[in-house]
């Protein structure tokens, strides 16, 4: 695969840092939480939110989908929610006969708000679309709307009305990330900027991007380089959570399950995500480290004594790092 060159990478970050910029005019803060999705995207995965309510997660999103000049839809997920709900249906008219009515799924920037509150027919229904990028309605596939990106938030402290999403679902996304609150500045400033006192619309998103740029910057992550050491490194890396006691990783023993090789492809892509938006044309062992903790922390199971004992998964994942050898 031919690298892209450096005046090609450069344009690209420039994009990206415009971007960032549209955002940070409406959002206060989270810069880490919008690299995160931004290097999501740029690897064509998804991303999973935890945090609590009220601290910008559908801000976040809203506003990124207008900076990149996407479609956006938000689906609120609850108990009674049902998989025609979210994908679509097909109607009777007796003058116009069987027709499709789409869902919500089909756009290009969708936030899944509370996923773990619907049965898991719904949740494996917006997986499914996630996974192969194709939803069925009725007897007909249809194709999503590329760029496809998927937002789904759950609220860690609520249990009662939940339903826990399976390992092997959560491992279909990319990125764990999580939103945190604001620094004691940063919330003097959201006190007034903010969309309860503001419309939206005030604040004149600029789109910076646009659905075809978008697939263009997707391309491009793909030809970021790489070296056969990168790809020892993070295969070291996975190995390191399924056979602890070669690395010499203490934590190892609060693990019931390692990563799958699927970590390994989320590692490499978002490392390659990572260098492009520090416009980067290959990947080095640091770009692995900054995307490490959102690749592992879903993906790494911990035993009973880890749950008992409240161990901290970042705590492992740091121990990881500093003891994983770089080739």
């Amino acid at each position: 695969m031919k690298e892209p060159s450096k005046s090609i990478i450069k344009k690209c970050k420039e994009d990206l840092d415009e971007v960032r910029g549209e955002v940070a005019n409406v959002v206060v803060g989270q810069e880490k939480i919008v690299g995160s999705l931004l290097k999501a995207l740029l690897a064509n995965g998804h991303v999973l939110v935890e945090g609590i309510p009220g601290i910008a997660k559908t801000l976040v999103i809203k506003t990124l989908a207008m900076a990149t000049g996407c479609k956006f839809k938000r689906i609120q997920f609850t108990p009674d929610l049902l998989p025609t709900d979210i994908v679509g249906i097909t109607s009777y008219e007796e003058n116009k006969g069987f027709f499709v009515i789409k869902g919500p799924i089909f756009s290009n920037f969708v936030l899944a708000d509370e996923i773990n509150r619907a049965p898991p027919k719904v949740q494996s229904a917006l997986l499914e679309a996630m996974q192969e990028k194709q939803a069925t309605i009725g007897k007909e596939t249809f194709p999503m709307d590329l760029p496809f990106f998927v937002l789904a938030t759950q609220n860690p402290i609520e249990t009662l009305g939940t339903y826990t999403l399976p390992e092997a679902q959560i491992d279909r996304f990319l990125f764990k990330a999580e939103m945190t609150y604001p620094s004691k500045e940063e919330e003097k400033k959201i006190i007034e900027q903010n969309i309860t006192i503001r419309n939206f619309e005030d604040f004149k998103i600029k789109p910076v991007l646009s659905q075809k740029r978008i697939l263009e910057m997707q391309d491009l992550t793909k030809q970021i380089a790489h070296s056969e050491k990168i790809k020892e490194y993070i295969v070291d890396i996975a190995n390191s959570t399924r056979y602890p006691e070669k690395y010499n990783i203490k934590t190892g023993k609060y693990i019931e399950l390692g990563t799958s090789p699927r970590a390994c492809i989320s590692l490499f892509i978002g490392a390659k995500a990572d260098a492009l938006m520090r416009g980067d044309a290959y990947i080095r062992p640091q770009h692995v480290k900054n995307v490490a903790y959102e690749v592992l922390r879903h993906r790494i199971i911990l035993n009973y004594t880890g749950q008992a004992e409240a161990i901290k998964m970042e705590d492992i994942i740091s121990e990881i790092l500093s003891k994983v050898p770089i080739p």
